[in-house]
């Protein structure tokens, strides 16, 4: 297994109880690949360094989690897709 960290940004007008069901969707997502999320941060709402599609702001979310190449992929498929997310990137921490 590896250690990853993916930060995804949601789109500032979506409401607390939505972002929480993003969150424990894409975490539950990776745990049922068979990863272990080791960490979660909600920084909240940020200024973007540029405007993306017409947003000056998001709501930041940091995961760390220990999966298969796989698992990965699968987050980064289902993040591609999800209208709520304007920008994320999964890194692969060295050991």
């Amino acid at each position: 297994m590896r250690n990853y960290e993916v930060m995804y940004i949601v789109k500032p007008d979506v409401e607390d109880e939505q972002l929480n069901a993003l969150v424990e969707r894409f975490k539950g997502l990776v745990e049922n690949q068979g990863a272990e999320v080791t960490k979660l941060d909600k920084w909240g709402k940020r200024r973007l360094a540029y405007e993306v599609n017409h947003l000056r702001e998001g709501i930041y979310v940091v995961m760390q989690f220990k999966a298969e190449p796989a698992a990965a992929a699968e987050l980064d498929r289902v993040l591609k897709i999800s209208d709520d997310i304007i920008r994320h990137i999964i890194v692969r921490e060295d050991e």
